[in-house]
């Protein structure tokens, strides 16, 4: 039968133009939605059935089509070493030594991989499947822990995820080898695959739209799945056929530079990352149609529409990375159940519950996710460099994006457009140039590739840091600030006696405001930190901030001429003003910076 089945994807190979690894991965995600179909008709009550179905299906994938015996052993290790350290572990470290564990494995696969084995694009990589396997068992470690935890110290995420019971061995293999995202994901949280077994993940489909005479619990997923499916052969048929006008190979072969301009070459890495990106696209959207068709991508009915929402287990959004005009947007579009993971399960968990997250969060979250990915050169060469071209495009947004804004801050000028259409091609083209070496992956190879456009993107965050950050940067901001609209001066009424004066609540907010740009800039995804993060870590910086709110408390203390050095209801009563003063700039000047970034709605 195995043999069969070989001989057969053999002939396929001589048909298609496709390598065996992405063939062979492609009959896998294809097969899933005739297995998916099935599924939804077991028994609905049969939960011994549903998690025995689905591992048997990862096992024909595994023996039958892949051919991965010893994967299968890495996956086994992994996953039966989670269970038990998970089962039987019972202290407060226990979600941590479970993560080191998973990532140790896995970093032992990527340096066995880089230093003692050839790689072979061509052949299946089993550290893909174990990199989707160590997202769901770190986060299943966490799930567990959670469930011993008071609820009112939990996030309303991880509330919602927490394990009060450990599961048996069967549904958590089930969980385990979950047949349509055994190989390249989506990852799902435990809690998920148990409300899907157990049918209660469809607790709100109205009973009128639940399918047969004898009403399934899964509602009926068809045009959708179709919908994701074919969206999945649009990007296949663009990724078989881009291999004719663009490739790695002519770039590294030294045409590219022998045959055409600098401005050319620009464009032709945007195009050859858009290439790279097509198989992901492609592999991702056909992975979430099974997982749509089978009934675990369902995510509750929409309130306005009363349609059913399948974007559970969503990964990737192709509009919206393709026509990003900020990074952060592309990174937030990319690889989604990733950014999950790394912001509930690392950045999060690794923050003090008194403090919240910091340098320390991000930093362990960028050194996590980097090596999560492997430990190729590429992959850190990518990671930097988008780090600081985060960096360079908040500056740029900060003293350029006002410039095309009315006074409220809100309102485009009709010179908007243009601002628009500039950040779309910086950013697209930026991206074709710093992906190049997470495919390359070879130090030497990526360097060369940089070194076709004469390393471009990297002279201009020198020159930005040099403008923006160097000797000249507060002239250069205030000549900027020049062409923006100031609102208008507000009426500044006299302060009480009890009340801060102009000049102290300008201090106070200089220094706040200092504070809440550090606060709320931090908005790493997929763990590529803004390099002003590590810019936080200043303490001349930390130092004047409290400089500043000490110089702003002698000055309102000394006011308060009454006031006796031994009078400590006198001080006490003062200080409370004074902070209770600063706590009311904190919390506007916080409102009025989420509303200027879009991340809150401004109050009426």
């Amino acid at each position: 039968m195995i043999t069969f089945i070989q001989d057969g994807i053999a002939q396929l190979l001589g048909i298609l133009d496709i390598d065996e690894a992405n063939l062979k991965i492609l009959i896998c995600a294809l097969l899933s939605f005739p297995f998916s179909f099935l599924f939804k008709r077991l028994p609905d009550r049969n939960y011994t059935l549903k998690n025995v179905y689905n591992i048997a299906v990862s096992a024909f994938y595994v023996f039958g089509i892949l051919n991965l015996y010893s994967g299968l052993m890495t996956l086994l290790i992994l996953s039966l070493g989670c269970y038990f350290i998970t089962r039987y572990l019972r202290t407060s470290s226990m979600p941590w030594v479970n993560f080191l564990f998973l990532m140790g494995h896995l970093a032992y696969n990527h340096v066995s991989e880089q230093f003692f084995n050839s790689y072979d694009p061509t052949k299946i990589d089993i550290t893909g499947a174990q990199m989707v396997l160590v997202m769901k068992l770190s986060a299943f470690g966490w799930n567990i822990h959670d469930g011993k935890q008071p609820v009112a110290l939990l996030t309303p995420y991880a509330r919602e995820r927490m394990l009060k019971k450990h599961p048996n061995i069967l549904p958590y293999i089930g969980y385990v080898f979950f047949y349509a995202s055994l190989l390249t994901g989506p990852a799902f949280d435990y809690a998920d695959y148990d409300k899907f077994i157990h049918s209660t993940l469809f607790d709100d489909v109205p009973e009128d739209k639940r399918p047969g005479k004898t009403k399934r619990r899964i509602p009926r997923s068809g045009k959708e799945s179709l919908r994701k499916t074919l969206q999945g052969f649009f990007w296949a048929f663009l990724f078989a056929n881009s291999s004719k006008y663009v490739s790695l190979d002519y770039v590294l072969s030294g045409k590219l530079v022998a045959e055409h301009n600098f401005f050319y070459r620009i464009f032709y890495l945007w195009i050859l990352g858009f290439s790279h990106r097509l198989k992901y696209y492609t592999i991702w959207s056909i992975a979430e149609g099974s997982c749509i068709l089978s009934g675990i991508g369902y995510n509750g009915v929409d309130p306005e529409t009363g349609k059913f929402r399948w974007n559970r287990v969503q990964n990737i959004d192709p509009y919206a990375f393709e026509t990003g005009q900020n990074c952060k947007v592309c990174l937030e579009s990319w690889n989604m159940n990733t950014n999950k993971w790394l912001k509930n399960y690392v950045y999060l968990r690794i923050a003090r519950k008194d403090k919240g997250p910091g340098v320390k969060s991000t930093l362990f979250t960028f050194a996590t996710s980097a090596f999560w990915h492997g430990t190729r050169p590429g992959y850190y060469l990518s990671f930097v460099l988008g780090a600081f071209f985060q960096t360079v495009g908040k500056i740029y947004r900060r003293n350029f994006r006002p410039i095309f804004l009315e006074k409220d801050g809100k309102t485009a000028k009709p010179s908007k457009k243009y601002y628009d259409i500039v950040c779309y091609f910086v950013t697209q083209l930026s991206f074709g140039y710093i992906v190049q070496p997470f495919v390359v992956l070879d130090l030497k190879q990526s360097l060369y590739v940089w070194s076709t456009c004469y390393f471009y993107l990297h002279i201009g965050i020198i020159v930005t840091f040099f403008v923006f950050r160097g000797p000249f940067a507060k002239d250069v901001v205030k000549w900027l600030r020049s062409f923006q609209d100031q609102p208008a001066e507000k009426t500044v009424r006299p302060s009480p006696k009890n009340k801060l004066n102009s000049q102290e609540s300008g201090i106070v907010k200089s220094a706040v405001e200092t504070m809440l740009d550090k606060e709320i800039n931090d908005d790493s995804v997929l763990g590529v930190p803004s390099i002003e993060v590590l810019e936080t870590v200043n303490r001349e910086d930390i130092d004047q901030e409290i400089k500043e709110l000490g110089e702003a408390w002698r000055s309102f203390r000394g006011r308060r001429t009454s006031i006796a050095q031994d009078d400590f209801e006198g001080l006490k009563d003062a200080y409370n003003n004074f902070t209770n003063e600063i706590n009311d700039i904190f919390v506007t000047k916080k409102n009025e910076t989420l509303v200027k970034k879009g991340l809150k709605k401004p109050t009426n």
